[in-house]
């Protein structure tokens, strides 16, 4: 395995697999491991929590449940996990990292398209999603379905988990410098602190520009692909004003302005601006995969689907407004299979589109 600084590609991960410094209770699979990360498994428990929590310092999960758990579900045969509740649920990986290799951890596309909230939770931890250089132990998903109650069984993935090796984030200069030899969007770039990216709201065919959850709908069989009436469990949102009015509380998919380029060599995540430009949030599912809108790989820039949650107050979201970042990161090593190519990647070249469960509208 190379000792590059960077984040950990493909091969490295099968490497930690093979030194056991990533354990599971059951084998895994070759479509498990992704161009730069590795996707997680729910197990056969979830325990209903009264409240979300971090372990703390020197202090484990296990101990910690007896003090939150409501009680606990079989997941063997299927259960259904409710809207506005918070699980937690044992995965089946664990880890055993080397001391000069840290982890964090994202809901996967369709998890964040979703409105399902997903978190890793680990011993001694003091943030979600944060995995320490060095760490042991087990590794657990908080789950809190916001918008839709779901189905879900042992072996489902709802987050990945991505290794890195040292500082591997781009700086502004340098990032200035590779969009200048592989164009990293299909405009002038706005850098500063990562790739700034604003949301598209010009009208589309019929005037769609995006989609609001619907308050009351029935449950998602996660394992369900194309299988869902969109508007069922979604309004859509049209307008010829290029401009709409968001409502506390209400999630909406929506799509970035920008189409995106990944390079082979490079991974990214997707930051939010500071609450000073608006009250919303703007990622749940925040990984972008070497190769991502790359045009070897299938693609020719990808835009970013945007997952926004309105806060405290209705605001105005306007088109071409700034709404987040790409923070850019180096790879260790270019991974050996790049997303969308030679492997199943449900939303390369995409626009606004809705995860993989539901029909086309």
């Amino acid at each position: 395995m190379s000792h590059t600084a960077g984040v950990l590609p493909s091969q490295a991960i099968s490497g930690l697999i093979a030194s056991g410094a990533i354990a599971a209770e059951r084998p895994v699979p070759v479509d498990q491991i992704q161009p730069a990360s590795l996707d997680l498994r729910l197990g056969s428990t979830a325990y209903r929590l009264r409240a979300s929590f971090l372990t703390g310092s020197g202090r484990s999960v296990a101990e910690r449940l007896d003090e939150f758990t409501m009680h606990r579900i079989d997941l063997t045969d299927g259960a259904v996990l409710e809207k506005g509740c918070v699980y937690l649920v044992p995965l089946m990986e664990s880890l055993a990292l080397p001391g000069d290799i840290q982890a964090v951890a994202n809901a996967k596309s369709s998890t964040g398209r979703l409105d399902l909230l997903t978190r890793l939770v680990t011993d001694r931890g003091v943030e979600f999603d944060r995995i320490a250089p060095g760490y042991a132990g087990p590794l657990y998903a908080e789950i809190c379905p916001r918008s839709f109650s779901v189905l879900v069984r042992p072996g489902m993935r709802l987050n990945q988990v991505r290794f890195r090796r040292g500082h591997a984030v781009l700086s502004d200069a340098t990032l200035a410098d590779l969009h200048a030899r592989t164009p990293l969007v299909d405009g002038t770039p706005h850098i500063d602190g990562g790739l700034g990216f604003s949301v598209d709201l010009e009208p589309g065919p019929q005037d769609l520009v995006g989609w609001q959850a619907r308050p009351h709908t029935g449950v998602i069989d996660l394992d369900l692909i194309g299988q869902y009436d969109p508007l069922e469990f979604w309004s859509p949102i049209r307008t010829q004003a290029r401009h709409i009015i968001l409502d506390p509380g209400a999630f909406y998919i929506l799509v970035s302005r920008e189409a995106v380029h990944i390079p082979p060599d490079c991974a990214a995540e997707m930051a939010p601006y500071l609450a000073m430009v608006g009250e919303f949030r703007v990622h749940y599912a925040g990984f972008f995969d070497p190769g991502f809108g790359h045009a070897p790989a299938g693609g020719a820039g990808a835009r970013g689907v945007l997952e926004v949650r309105c806060h405290e107050a209705p605001f105005v979201l306007e088109h071409g407004q700034g709404v987040g970042r790409l923070v850019y990161e180096r790879m260790a090593e270019v991974p050996e299979r790049l997303y969308g190519a030679d492997m199943a990647s449900n939303y390369q070249g995409q626009g606004l589109k809705l995860s993989k469960h539901f029909r086309a509208p």
